[in-house]
C-alpha cells in the first residue's frame, strides 16, 4: 500500500479532505473527526514543508532510538534499587509488597503510555495546536488519570492481599491496610509525575516536528520504573515503621484517598475529551492490574530461588513495553488519521500471519523490524551495564547472555504481532485503541517476560551454571 492509500501518517497534516457540517457526524467515544488545520503552537505561520511523507527505517530509527536507550538507563536504574530494597526489612517481613511490584511498575503501561498514545494521536491530528484546547487536553486527560490511579492503585493491593490469602490461608489485616495505602500513595504520586512529563515531552515533539508516537511512550517510561520504585519503598517503610505507634495512619490514608474520587470523576466528566473515557477506559487498565498482579505473584515465587531474577526484571519488562508501545501508538495514529472508527483501510485484515507483520512493504511492518534491531543490542548495553556497576555481585556467563537475548527477541516478538492484531481488532468494534491496546500489551508484557527470565534462570540452572543462577545471594 503506497502513499497514495492513506496506509502512512506524516508528522503534521496540512491537506485534508473538508469536512461534514457537525450534524452529520457519528458520535464516536474519545474520537475527534474533524481534523484541525491550524499551525503549531511554535509555528504560528502554515508552511509547506509539511508534507505527507513516509517514514523510512533510518527516519523511525533516528526519533526512536535515543529515548528508547534513555529509558534503558532508567530501568537499569530500576533494577539496581529493587535489588537493593528486597533486603530491606519491610520487603522481607511483609512480601506481598513484592507481589505489588509489577502491578505498579505496570501502571506506566496502564496509564501513562495510554495517556501518550492518546495525546499523540490529537497532536498528530491537528488538534494540540491551539493553546487553549492544548491546556484543557493535558488537565483533563491528567484528572482522568489521577482518578484512574487510585482506583487501580487500591485495587492492585486488593488483589495482592487475596492471593497471599489463598496461598497461605490466612489474612493479616495490618499487612492490608499497610499494602493499600502505599499501593495508592505510590501509584497517584508517580501517575501525577510523570503525566506532566509525558504532557510536556508531546508539547516540546509538536515544535519540533518530530512525530510524538515515536518518543513520548519512551520518555515517559524512562523514569516511570524508579519513580515507582522508590515511592513504593519510601512509603512502605515508612508506614511499616509507624505501624506499632500509629497503626490508623493507613486507613486514614485509603478512606481520604477514596472519598476524593467523585471530585476527580466530577471533573474528568466535564472535560470533552475525557467524558468517553471515563466510561469506556475502565476494562483495559482493570485486566491489564490483574495480569501483571499474576506476574507478580509469580515473580514473588521465582524469586524465593533466584534472587538474581530482581536486577533484570524491570529492563526485561520494560524494554519489552517501550517498544510495543511505540508501535501501537502509531497503528492507532494511522487508523485515526483515515479511517472512521470501526473501518478498517482497504484490503486490511485482523489476523496476518507473522511473516506479513515483520517482512511485508507496510508501514507497520517497517516499524516492526526497526523495533526488533533494537532489541539485541539494546539489552546487550544494559546488561552489560548492570554488570560494570554490580562487578561483585552480578556474573555475566556466555550461557546467560545467550538465554536472556532468546528469552527478550522471543517477548518483543510476541507482543509486536499481537500489538498489530489487538489495535485492529478494536478498533472494528469502535474501541478507542489509544485507550485499550496499550495497557493489555505492556502487561501481557510483564507476564511473558517474568515467565521467560524465569524459565532461563531455570534452564541455567539445570545446566549446571551456578554463576548466574546464584548472582545476588
Amino acid at each position: 500500500m503506497g502513499p497514495e492509500d492513506g496506509a502512512d501518517y506524516p508528522f503534521a497534516l496540512t491537506d485534508v479532505t473538508p469536512v461534514p457540517d457537525e450534524a452529520d457526524q457519528p458520535s464516536l467515544p474519545d474520537v475527534v473527526v474533524k481534523l484541525a488545520t491550524s499551525p503549531g503552537p511554535c509555528d504560528p505561520e502554515e508552511t509547506p514543508a509539511r508534507e505527507q511523507a513516509i517514514e523510512t527505517h533510518c527516519s523511525i530509527g533516528a526519533q526512536v532510538i535515543v529515548p528508547f536507550f534513555i529509558a534503558g538507563m532508567g530501568m537499569v536504574g530500576a533494577g539496581f534499587y529493587f535489588d537493593m530494597v528486597q533486603r530491606w526489612k519491610v520487603f522481607i517481613n511483609v512480601p506481598e509488597i513484592i507481589i505489588l511490584v509489577p502491578a505498579l511498575l505496570g501502571l506506566k503501561g496502564n496509564l501513562e503510555m495510554t495517556l501518550a498514545s492518546r495525546l499523540s494521536t490529537e497532536a498528530n491530528l491537528g488538534h494540540m495546536d491551539e493553546p487553549k484546547e492544548q491546556w484543557s487536553m493535558i488537565l483533563g486527560n491528567l484528572t482522568l488519570v489521577q482518578c484512574q490511579a487510585i482506583v487501580v492503585g487500591l485495587l492492585s493491593a486488593v488483589v495482592a492481599v487475596i492471593m497471599v490469602a489463598i496461598q497461605r490461608q490466612e489474612v493479616d489485616l495490618s499487612h492490608t491496610m499497610l499494602l493499600c495505602s502505599c499501593s495508592i500513595i505510590t501509584s497517584s504520586i508517580a501517575s501525577l509525575v510523570l503525566g506532566l512529563i509525558t504532557a510536556t515531552v508531546i508539547v516540546i515533539s509538536r515544535c519540533f516536528r518530530i512525530n510524538p508516537d515515536n518518543v513520548a511512550t519512551p520518555i515517559a517510561a524512562s523514569l516511570g520504573d524508579i519513580t515507582s520504585l522508590a515511592l513504593l519503598s519510601w512509603v512502605a517503610s515508612l508506614m511499616y515503621d509507624a505501624m506499632d505507634r500509629a497503626n490508623w495512619i493507613s486507613p486514614v490514608i485509603v478512606v481520604c484517598y477514596i472519598l476524593v474520587i467523585p471530585f476527580w470523576v466530577w471533573i474528568a466528566k466535564k472535560n470533552k475529551y475525557t467524558n468517553s473515557v471515563l466510561y469506556t477506559g475502565w476494562t483495559p487498565v482493570i485486566l491489564a492490574m490483574l495480569i501483571s498482579t499474576f506476574g507478580g505473584l509469580i515473580l514473588g515465587i521465582l524469586m524465593a530461588s533466584y534472587s538474581g531474577i530482581a536486577i533484570f526484571q524491570p529492563v526485561m519488562n520494560g524494554v519489552g513495553g517501550n517498544l510495543v508501545s511505540v508501535q501501537a501508538s502509531r497503528l492507532a495514529t494511522a487508523l485515526h488519521k483515515e479511517n472512521q472508527l470501526g473501518t478498517l483501510p482497504p484490503e486490511s485484515k485482523i489476523c496476518i500471519t507473522p511473516i506479513d507483520a515483520f517482512c511485508s512493504k507496510e508501514q507497520y511492518a517497517t516499524t516492526a523490524r526497526v523495533l526488533m534491531l533494537l532489541v539485541i543490542p539494546g539489552h546487550l548495553t544494559f546488561v552489560y551495564t548492570i554488570r560494570y556497576f554490580q562487578s561483585g555481585d552480578v556474573a555475566l556467563t556466555f550461557l546467560f547472555v545467550l538465554s536472556y537475548l532468546v528469552a527478550a527477541v522471543i517477548q518483543v516478538a510476541v507482543l509486536l504481532y499481537v500489538a498489530y492484531v489487538l489495535t485492529y481488532f478494536f478498533w472494528t468494534r469502535k474501541i478507542d485503541p489509544d485507550n485499550s491496546t496499550i495497557p493489555y500489551l505492556t502487561a501481557l508484557g510483564d507476564l511473558l517476560g517474568i515467565c521467560l527470565l524465569g524459565i532461563s534462570f531455570v534452564f541455567l540452572s539445570l545446566m549446571g551454571d551456578e554463576e548466574s543462577t546464584s548472582m545476588g545471594h
